[in-house]
């Protein structure tokens, strides 16, 4: 069983920057991705990011350019730095750990993040 225990989420202002962590407790094999989604209220979660074990990524369109995900896999732990932050990042920020050939999926509890002034 995988367990994921995000961090540093909170209120930032427009144009300011956070990094968000995961830790996973638990096995992560070579072939999960990790990632971070988010959902704004009355909307859908949408993928934010995702990064393979060998560092390939995938990012989404609204947050290419101020987004950079990495990953360690010793520690088994999930970056994600945002910067330039806009009032629409405001969302949940979920961390993710999936295994596509399996479909198998494991999430966080999430992590509030508002940008505000």
């Amino acid at each position: 069983q995988v367990q994921l225990v995000e961090s540093g989420g909170g209120l930032v202002q427009p144009g300011g920057s956070l990094r968000l962590s995961c830790a996973a407790s638990g096995s992560i094999f070579s072939s999960a991705t990790m990632g971070w989604y988010r959902q704004a209220p009355g909307k859908q979660r949408e993928l934010v990011a995702i990064i393979t074990y060998g560092g390939s990524t995938i990012y989404a369109d609204a947050v290419k350019g101020r987004a950079t995900i990495d990953r360690d896999n010793a520690k088994n732990t999930v970056y994600l730095q945002m910067n330039s932050l806009k009032p629409e990042d405001t969302a949940v920020y979920y961390c993710n750990v999936g295994y596509p050939m399996t479909k198998i999926n494991y999430w966080g509890q999430g992590t509030q993040v508002t940008v505000s002034s």
